[in-house]
């Protein structure tokens, strides 16, 4: 087993919240209540209103992922041609098998499905990259190590080295509390793939971004460097934010404080941190962090989907979640707008889903009024090409719903979906399933 951290155990700086696994275990228990109508709670004011409709422009075909074997705790999709086979396939992070699973899609568009890993305790996140360079695709895995709120050294970023019929595990970074997210470029501009590291924790956690030493000996080294040192971040996003040509990070810190920041890359293995956002409502409840240029004017933005309130232990819906679009105005100017009000807003993605050659956005809900079938769990909005939005009911079901990913499954031009759900403890609740996607309608108008 390779592993390279640099240093040991660390501890850092004490706080008390919540992460991808706190919000796992208080979400999915908010879900089983919400489910079985046991809230007694009122509903505040703004959190209800008539539900949206649904529109003429994009219609989709239903399919559900479900071995009714294992509970329902899926950390996260992706859509991804991880074969280079010209067909999407999909790639699923599933905390209750432990296990990173590829469903590769066939040329009669059925899904098969084929285990990547199954050892990996409470996968969080999967990035595929070509890690080693030669031309296929390896997989690089966050891992929590637990599902509960813990600060023991517990998590890892674990690589799974394509090797054609099997992946080789190898463990890139160790003796580290949970890890949430870990993302791929190469940030110090030498050639090969470095990694950023979002380290959750519980009441202690970081920022790191790992430097790729290179491999010898059969073993990966890599040596960590701390970014932010604050409990509670989620996801790390990697890109091109101030346009001149190298990786920025971006980050979401969501314990303690409800933070953005930006990591400037100033070269040669150099940041500086900015932080962009901080809400003075503590429980906004900041769930993941998405980069994408939404308005297309060649300049990333952030998308912070809000609504993981589940520090509320009725986890009802409330009138601040939603979206929030941090327009990139250059410079390291970031100007926020609310684009959807949307209760328990957990995960976003981006997409054209009506073909007009615009960027709309899905978003799925942990925890909303289950208790009204009206209630939708996944909504798009629609983008007028000006980003003005207007949200449209996609679906009710499947409920408790954690990450979303848009793609094209079916080469027909236009985005499909893919979201999975999560709750705790098992039980018999017939509206939560695996992994769920919607396939647009070929020729639908």
């Amino acid at each position: 087993m390779s592993k390279s951290r640099v240093q040991s155990a660390r501890n850092r700086c004490s706080g008390k919240g919540t992460t991808i696994s706190l919000m796992l275990v208080a979400g999915g228990l908010a879900v089983l209540f919400c489910a079985l109508g046991r809230l007694a709670k009122p509903a505040p004011p703004g959190s209800r209103g008539p539900a949206p409709g649904i529109s003429s422009k994009a219609a989709f075909d239903k399919t559900v992922f479900s071995d009714h074997k294992s509970a329902v705790r899926v950390a996260n999709v992706q859509i991804v041609d991880f074969d280079r086979d010209g067909l999407n396939d999909i790639l699923v992070c599933d905390s209750a098998r432990n296990a990173v699973i590829l469903y590769r899609q066939t040329s009669s568009g059925q899904f098969t499905e084929r285990v990547l890993a199954d050892n990996l305790k409470c996968p969080a996140h999967a990035t595929v990259v070509d890690l080693d360079q030669d031309g296929d695709l390896d997989v690089v895995v966050a891992v929590l190590g637990s599902i509960f709120p813990w600060d023991e050294l517990v998590g890892k970023v674990v690589l799974l080295e394509n090797q054609g019929d099997h992946f080789t595990q190898h463990v890139l970074l160790n003796d580290v509390r949970r890890v949430a997210d870990v993302q791929a470029g190469d940030l110090d501009g030498d050639g090969d793939i470095d990694l950023a590291v979002a380290v959750f924790g519980y009441a202690r956690g970081e920022v790191l971004w790992l430097e790729n030493l290179g491999k010898k000996d059969g073993q990966w080294h890599f040596r960590d460097h701390q970014l932010l040192d604050r409990p509670g971040v989620i996801h790390v996003p990697v890109g091109d934010l101030d346009g001149d040509g190298d990786l920025d990070i971006a980050a979401v810190v969501s314990q303690d404080e409800e933070e953005l920041w930006t990591f400037e890359n100033l070269g040669q293995g150099r940041f500086k941190p900015r932080r962009i956002y901080a809400s003075s409502n503590y429980d906004v409840g900041s769930a993941g962090l998405l980069m994408c240029d939404l308005d297309k004017d060649g300049k990333l933005d952030l998308l912070l989907p809000q609504g993981d309130n589940l520090e509320d232990p009725y986890a009802w819906p409330q009138p601040y979640h939603g979206c929030l679009w941090f327009k990139n105005l250059g410079n390291w100017r970031f100007e926020s707008k609310r684009i959807a009000s949307f209760g328990g807003t957990y995960a976003a993605a981006v997409g054209d889903l009506d073909g007009d050659g615009d960027l709309d956005v899905v978003l799925v809900s942990l925890c909303n009024d289950w208790s009204d079938p009206t209630r939708p769990s996944v909504v798009w909005l629609e983008n007028d090409g000006h980003q003005n939005f207007k949200m449209w009911s996609i679906d009710t079901t499947p409920i408790g719903l954690i990450t979303v990913a848009c793609g094209d499954l079916n080469n027909d031009g236009r985005a499909d979906i893919v979201a999975g759900s999560l709750i705790l403890p098992p039980i018999t609740e017939r509206r939560v399933e695996r992994v769920t996607t919607w396939v647009s309608r070929k020729g639908k108008r």
